[in-house]
């Protein structure tokens, strides 16, 4: 018999797979009705509605040639009742349509909130993000692996 935290796992792998084989719409079903999106993109955060909207996902799919590596690595799972927070490592990676054709990959850091509505856990909160170096460059410390 699953267990909650099994039905999580598999939305959370749902969540990849669609990803990797860029199913925009098959993201947005796994999310609930107003999710709130800080992904690692523009804008800082995304409204309720933009995060609904599945072109501006098909839009960033568009960027990658052929599939995009989509690894999470570390997750755990915490979860009281109908509420659950995982979180871990989220691998990136594949070839950019406006590059040289050379694979690419960072490693981020990823928070999952889900909430199980009518049965089904929904994603309603996503944050991502990588460090920075904190020598006063600002850069992006993208060459961190867990």
């Amino acid at each position: 018999m699953a267990t909650d935290r099994d039905d999580i796992r598999q939305a959370v792998d749902k969540l990849a797979q669609a990803i990797r084989r860029k199913d925009a719409a098959a993201v947005m079903a796994l999310h609930a009705a107003e999710p709130v999106i800080y992904d690692l993109a523009p804008p800082l955060a995304n409204s309720r509605t933009a995060a609904r909207d599945p072109s501006r996902l098909e839009a960033w799919f568009a960027t990658w040639r052929g599939d995009i590596a989509y690894e999470q690595r570390d997750l755990v799972i915490h979860q009281d009742g109908d509420l659950a927070v995982c979180h871990g490592f989220l691998r990136i990676g594949g070839t950019k349509v406006d590059g040289d054709g050379t694979a690419t990959s960072v490693w981020t850091r990823q928070t999952l909130a889900l909430r199980r509505e009518a049965g089904a856990w929904r994603i309603f909160h996503v944050h991502e993000s990588v460090p920075f170096h904190m020598d006063g460059s600002l850069r992006a410390a993208v060459e961190l692996q867990p």
